[in-house]
C-alpha cells in the first residue's frame, strides 16, 4: 500500500507551451466592438469572467435538465452542470496543450440558451414557435450574449470574442451544411460578422462539447440513482458502467449510496477522458496539425471517442434514455412543464399587456412578428420557479410538476 502523503506520478504531464493548432489570444479575430484589452487577463479569460458575471448564467441556477427545481438540492442544475463541464473541459485542455481559458469559457456558455424545464421545454417553445423560426437553444445563446444582455452602456451584449462567438455556435459542429436551415438568429448575425459557419470550431471548442457529453451522462446517472429511478442492481449489466459496479462490489462489498455513486462516476469519467485524450491525440498525429487553420477545415471533428468506446458510449446513453428520461415520473412532470411553456406562449402572444412593460412596448400586437420573438426571448430566460409563478400570474391556477 502507498505510504500517506506519497504522490503517484501521472500519467500524462501537462506540456509546458501550446500546441502550434491550439488557438492563441494574440491571434484572436478580436470583438465586434473595439475594445482596450485587459492588462491583467487574456482576451478569452476576460470572456469567461463577462459570462460568470452574465444574468443568463446566474439564471441557471434554477433551471433544470431532468428534474424540475422543486425536487431536491441533490439534483444538477444547468448552472453545476456548466461547471462540472467547464472542470472537465480546462483539464483536458491542459493536457492537449490547448488554451484553456477558452475550452472553460465556451463549456460555461454552452448552455446559456437553454429554456425553463430542460429539453421538454425547448420543445415545447419550439413548436409554439414553428411559424415564426422555432427555437434553437444555441441560437438563443448567441442573441443572449449579442443583444439581450445589458450590463455595458456602449453596447448591447457581453461583446464576445470571435473565438468564443464560433466556439458556442459551432461547438458540436458545422450548422451551415445544407441538411436543415441555419437558425435565425445565428444567420442574421453571420450576415454582421460571419463565424465560418461550414468548418469546425478550433480544438478548445470541441473539447468542451465532448466534455459536455461525459458530465451529463455521468452526472444523470448520479442523479438516476439517487432519484430510485433505477438500482444499482440495473447497472450491472450497462456498458461501461457494469464491469464498475462489479469491480467496487467485489472490492468493497455493500457501499452506503454516496459513496458508490462516487466511486462509478470517478471510474467511468475516467476512463471516458482519457480515451478522448488519447484518440484526439492519435487524430492530432495523424493529420498532421500546424495551425488553427489545420483544425477548421478538417473533415470531421478531431476531438473523439475511440471507434471502441463509441458505440458503448451511445448504449449507455440508450440505457439512460430508457431507464431515466422516460420514466414514468420524468414523463409526467415534462409533460406537464410543455403545458406551462405552450400556455404562457400561447396567453402572451395574444396579450401582449400580461409581458413587463419593456417588454411588451417591443411588441407589434396580438400573435405579431415581433410579438413572437420577443415573447419567445421572455419565456426562454425563465427559471422553472419563475415560469411556475408567471402560470399562476395569467391563469390563477397552480401547477405542481
Amino acid at each position: 500500500m502507498t505510504p500517506p502523503g506519497k504522490l503517484l506520478p501521472p500519467i500524462f504531464e501537462p506540456p509546458r507551451e501550446k500546441a502550434p493548432y491550439a488557438t492563441r489570444p494574440d491571434d484572436s479575430r478580436g470583438r465586434f466592438f473595439p475594445e482596450s484589452e485587459s492588462a491583467t487577463r487574456t482576451c478569452y479569460s476576460r470572456d469567461r469572467d463577462r459570462i460568470i458575471h452574465s444574468a443568463a448564467f446566474r439564471r441557471l441556477k434554477h433551471k433544470t435538465q431532468v428534474f424540475v427545481q422543486h425536487e431536491g438540492d441533490y439534483y444538477r442544475t444547468r448552472l453545476t452542470h456548466s461547471l462540472e463541464v467547464a472542470q472537465i473541459a480546462r483539464s483536458v485542455a491542459r493536457v492537449l496543450a490547448l488554451d484553456e481559458d477558452l475550452a472553460e469559457t465556451v463549456a460555461l456558455a454552452h448552455d446559456l440558451g437553454h429554456t425553463p424545464f430542460g429539453h421538454a421545454g425547448e420543445e415545447a417553445l419550439n413548436a409554439a414557435t414553428i411559424d415564426f423560426g422555432g427555437f434553437d437553444h444555441n441560437a438563443h445563446a448567441l442573441k443572449l450574449v449579442t443583444q439581450l444582455e445589458h450590463r455595458y452602456a456602449a453596447f448591447d451584449g457581453l461583446n464576445l470574442t470571435w473565438e468564443t462567438l464560433e466556439g458556442m455556435v459551432k461547438h458540436n459542429g458545422p450548422i451551415a451544411d445544407g441538411k436543415k436551415p441555419v437558425p435565425g438568429p445565428i444567420a442574421s448575425f453571420d450576415t454582421k460578422w460571419p463565424l465560418d459557419l461550414v468548418q469546425w470550431p478550433g480544438l478548445e471548442a470541441q473539447v468542451a462539447a465532448l466534455a459536455d457529453d461525459i458530465a451529463y451522462v455521468n452526472h444523470d446517472i448520479d442523479d438516476g440513482l439517487r432519484a430510485e429511478l433505477f438500482a444499482p442492481n440495473d447497472l450491472e449489466d450497462a456498458p461501461l458502467v457494469g464491469v464498475h459496479v462489479r469491480a467496487i462490489r467485489s472490492r468493497y462489498g455493500e457501499l452506503e449510496l454516496g459513496r458508490l455513486i462516487g466511486e462509478i462516476v470517478r471510474r467511468l469519467m475516467s476512463d471516458l477522458i482519457l480515451d478522448f485524450i488519447s484518440e484526439t491525440n492519435r487524430g492530432i498525429r495523424s493529420g498532421h496539425l500546424q495551425s488553427v487553420a489545420d483544425v477548421r477545415s478538417a473533415d470531421r471533428a478531431l476531438v473523439a471517442f475511440s471507434e471502441t468506446m463509441m458505440p458503448q458510449f451511445r448504449t449507455l446513453k440508450g440505457f439512460l434514455f430508457e431507464h431515466m428520461y422516460r420514466h414514468p415520473r420524468v414523463m409526467n412532470s415534462m409533460n406537464k412543464a410543455k403545458d406551462v411553456v405552450t400556455s404562457l406562449f400561447q396567453a402572451l402572444s395574444t396579450t401582449p399587456g400580461l409581458l413587463p412593460e419593456d417588454w411588451a412596448r417591443s411588441c407589434d400586437g396580438p400573435h405579431g412578428g415581433k410579438t413572437v420573438s420577443v415573447v419567445r426571448d421572455y419565456i426562454a430566460g425563465m427559471t422553472d420557479r419563475f415560469a411556475l409563478a408567471e402560470y399562476f400570474r395569467i391563469f390563477q391556477k397552480e401547477i405542481v410538476l
